[in-house]
């Protein structure tokens, strides 16, 4: 037999293939396209049965609002806003945000935990449903809308946030025509002073107007360092600025703390990162460095702080004993 008597065997017996398996190709195909055109606002879960899909509709609650708080517990002293900052991206602000916040919150302080990164990645990280928001801390910037209206409380135990939405990213541009442009978060919060132990500002990775704004509101900075190459860049402009925000607006302004993140206990490079920061900032680093670990990057895609995604965890340990500390430095 020759090479082309084999070649039209295999032919052969390829189309018999196709010919036996089209039917149920065409069939899922029709699936697909079927599940395709369906729309997905409709589909909330889809629950596996044997070989088919159902499509389930579940009931959407509508988020709480303020109104709804649970009572606090215990009588609030003093109110500390403290702003997590660094102009650059990914050194861990939003999840130190989440999960200090929430961490201070199992320990039975109230903590108030203000979006104002465009990105929103506070207000997704806590599961909320971002497409239920009507207002959010954009409305409280520009459209003077009180900050009680956009808080959803009890987000977790202790813990209250007001959400970011895309709205926010306009917002830069719009507030450079505004009055007192630099004051206006200022004055949003200052009104839930005696109502929170702890009020956390979640930062955009900038310098902009936002971020004037966390500054000219915060009593003080906490600010994270990843433990990585490059980690005290852009550092210096982020102390410029702080410091011609406390000449001119802010006089209380100061560092309450330095953070380091990502560490990774096995590296030289992370060793040597921690031994230039705390040589550089001395008493101001926090003893607790936060570990890198895949938990953490879990659990925002569960909607959930690390407390309650993995308690018993590196990371969440590691930002229970941050609460710790920040709570001894009153």
């Amino acid at each position: 037999m020759g090479f082309f008597d084999g070649l039209k065997r295999d032919t052969k017996q390829t189309q018999a293939v196709e010919e036996v398996e089209t039917p149920q190709i065409q069939e899922q195909e029709e699936a697909v396209e079927s599940f395709r055109e369906t729309d997905p606002e409709d589909i909330e879960v889809i629950v596996r049965e044997t070989d088919t899909y159902e499509v389930v509709d579940m009931p959407t609650e509508p988020l709480k609002t303020y109104k709804d708080k649970a009572p606090v517990k215990h009588v609030i002293g003093h109110t500390k806003i403290i702003a997590i900052i660094n102009q650059k991206g990914g050194v861990g602000k939003s999840t130190t945000a989440i999960n200090l916040g929430a961490a201070l919150g199992e320990m039975g302080k109230q903590v108030l935990l203000v979006d104002l990164d465009p990105q929103g990645n506070c207000s997704s990280g806590l599961g909320v449903e971002k497409s239920l928001i009507q207002q959010c801390i954009y409305d409280v910037l520009l459209n003077d809308v009180p900050i009680e209206n956009v808080i959803i409380p009890d987000i977790a135990e202790g813990l209250d946030i007001a959400p970011a939405t895309i709205n926010l990213a306009g917002a830069e541009v719009e507030l450079v025509s505004e009055m007192a442009r630099e004051n206006r978060l200022k004055e949003a919060v200052g009104c839930m002073r005696g109502k929170y132990d702890f009020i956390l500002i979640d930062c955009p990775p900038s310098l902009g107007l936002l971020t004037v704004n966390a500054l000219v509101a915060a009593d003080k900075l906490l600010i994270p360092i990843q433990c990585e190459f490059y980690a005290l860049e852009g550092v210096t402009k982020l102390l410029e600025s702080m410091k011609r925000v406390k000449s001119r607006l802010n006089p209380t302004l100061d560092i309450y703390g330095i953070l380091l993140t990502m560490y990774d206990s096995r590296t030289t490079l992370s060793k040597q990162v921690v031994d230039e920061v705390r040589e550089y900032f001395g008493r101001l680093v926090f003893s607790t460095p936060i570990p890198r670990t895949v938990k953490l990057s879990e659990a925002p895609s569960f909607g959930q702080p690390i407390t309650q995604y993995d308690p018993k965890g590196r990371g969440s340990l590691s930002y229970i004993e941050l609460a710790k500390e920040v709570i001894a430095r009153g």
